[in-house]
């Protein structure tokens, strides 16, 4: 390796939400069958309709099960597949403490998900030895530390790093330097590059490109004509060219949003506008947790036929105030449904501005919006020191919707291990 080569690592949890279950299920309830050696899937609720498979065990993959397969999909292959329900709550602290070992070995830590980061270990030999010895160590310390295994990629770039990480697994470590693409890169099949997907993949079959090595030695005006901006972009990666850099500090959000899959198809307005009040209420708290407001609100309507719609309209004056986030999402809702039973909804904000009240007056609106901050500021800080169920909407009393709905649904956020039962 040359002397003064930028070093990145790309740490990908092997099954993750699998591993992480399994983990749990063996070390703190005292479970004797390990998930990660069983015909076994981590999916949503079809009740709740989420029914998809979220992460599958190594020997699921020779029934090919598929992650974001439906269940009934993947129960069709397979049977007898075990199926466990999702514990994002289980899931946020394995992240954590994954990250806080990563962290350990260089202050330059990028989350890239919740099971996967980046980390900038250039100028760390002095203290972990060189790049392949470091990996080793970092990738025992998480398999010994936490129990469950990663892979580890590492190269002079990102996009270098987490293509080896993709590489064999589980619980390995693998070199993708520029001068390793013709060997390891190059021979694998063009869907295998990441940016690649299917429909491009299909794309550049009809051009006679197959693998990646094929793609690296196109022609790039060509790939420019049949897949515009994009085709210039895959090319680089295909030669193993990337420019971004690990950032330890996320960028700041451009918009905030949130949906929710309903658990019954709504065919009635009032029903439709609660849910939106549900999405309102957690969209204008993340809001004001960043000191930031939306002045574009939009709405998307997910049909019981997944068909899916969506609308949006452009404030008079920037806000992250509930009611008036949710004022707006009626009107667009209003001007959006045509009866059709609904099974998801979205609101989705955009053109984020700081935190700072620059309303401008309008002297036929009397609303004391003053008013309605200092509520909301109070409402915020009572459910940050009891819990967001300390203070709930009238509206919300005996419905069953969620009066802080989207995102990652309550069922998912924790599991009565006594119900299911734990072998």
């Amino acid at each position: 390796m040359r002397h003064g080569r930028t070093v990145i690592f790309h740490i990908d949890v092997n099954s993750a939400f699998l591993s992480w279950e399994a983990v749990y299920r063996l070390h703190h309830l005292g479970g004797k069958e390990d998930l990660r050696n069983m015909v076994s899937a981590v999916g949503g609720d079809m009740a709740m309709r989420h029914g998809i498979i979220l992460a599958k065990s190594i020997p699921a993959k020779k029934y090919q099960i598929k992650t974001g397969e439906t269940i009934v999909e993947a129960r069709q292959k397979c049977p007898g597949l075990l199926l466990v329900p999702p514990n994002y709550g289980l899931y946020e602290k394995c992240s954590k403490a994954f990250m806080d070992i990563l962290r350990q070995y260089s202050p330059a830590v990028e989350q890239y998900s919740i099971d996967e980061a980046f980390v900038d270990m250039t100028g760390t030999e002095g203290l972990w030895g060189d790049p392949l010895t470091a990996a080793v160590k970092m990738k025992d310390q998480i398999r010994d530390t936490l129990g469950f295994t990663v892979n580890i990629g590492i190269s002079e770039n990102k996009l270098l790093a987490k293509m080896a990480s993709d590489f064999q697994k589980p619980d390995r470590v693998h070199t993708l330097w520029r001068e390793e693409l013709r060997d390891k890169m190059w021979p694998l099949p063009v869907s295998d590059l990441f940016f690649v997907g299917r429909a491009t993949a299909k794309k550049l079959f009809s051009l006679g490109i197959y693998t990646i090595g094929e793609l690296a030695h196109a022609d790039p005006h060509l790939l420019k004509i049949h897949l515009k901006k994009h085709g210039e972009v895959i090319w680089a990666f295909a030669n193993g060219m990337d420019v971004s850099v690990v950032q330890s500090e996320a960028p700041a959000n451009k918009g905030y949003g949130n949906s929710t899959t309903i658990a019954f198809d709504v065919t009635d307005a009032s029903t439709a506008k609660l849910v939106l009040l549900a999405l309102a209420e957690t969209v204008g708290t993340r809001l004001r947790a960043a000191k930031v407001r939306a002045e574009v609100i939009a709405v998307g309507i997910k049909s019981h036929d997944l068909s899916y719609a969506s609308h949006q309209m452009t404030l008079q004056n920037a806000t992250n105030i509930t009611i008036e986030i949710h004022r707006c999402a009626c009107q667009l809702f209003d001007q959006l449904w045509d009866g059709t039973a609904i099974r998801h909804l979205g609101i989705h904000t955009s053109r984020v501005k700081d935190g700072f009240n620059m309303r401008q007056l309008d002297m036929f609106d009397d609303t004391d919006y003053e008013k309605l901050e200092r509520m909301d500021a109070t409402i915020d800080r009572i459910r940050g020191r009891y819990g967001i169920d300390s203070v709930k909407r009238a509206a919300f009393i005996g419905s069953p919707i969620d009066h802080m709905s989207g995102g990652i649904s309550r069922e998912k956020r924790t599991v009565d291990y006594k119900k299911i039962g734990v072998n």
